[in-house]
């Protein structure tokens, strides 16, 4: 029984090592997205990481008018694993990947400042769990 105990433990802690070791990977990948070929995107500090499970994960964030800003995400190797959806508070959509074959990553302007959500999930046809990393990132 206790050795029972103890593989049970065991398999938790590396289970969770896992994830967080997957994570750590994509948020490298998720920068190289961010960053771009040209590398004119800076990130805004934050690295937004949910480990999915046939659920969405929320963050809420502000844009500010007249910047240029780049979301990126990724959840493995296959870059269109993410859905990503901006949406104003009131829940009105304003963009979402899903349209774009769920585009890796998406440029746009703002023309007024305005306080977003952003709704990530994973495209169910193509992986029901698994870790997911957004960055937002502006133009120099």
């Amino acid at each position: 029984m206790k050795k029972l105990a103890l593989y049970s433990i065991f398999t938790l802690f590396v289970g969770f090592g896992v994830k967080a070791q997957d994570c750590e990977t994509l948020v490298k990948d998720c920068e190289v997205l961010l960053k771009g070929k040209e590398k004119n995107f800076v990130s805004d500090g934050q690295v937004y990481t949910a480990f999915l499970d046939r659920e969405k994960a929320e963050f809420k964030t502000t844009f500010f008018g007249g910047t240029t800003y780049r979301i990126a995400a990724t959840a493995g190797t296959d870059d269109e694993y993410v859905i990503f959806t901006v949406k104003d508070l009131q829940g009105n959509i304003i963009f979402s990947n899903r349209k774009y074959k769920n585009s890796s990553y998406w440029d746009f302007k703002v023309p007024i400042t305005i306080p977003v959500i952003i709704e990530t999930e994973l495209d169910m046809d193509k992986k029901i769990t698994g870790c997911a990393v957004m960055m937002i990132g502006f133009k120099r």
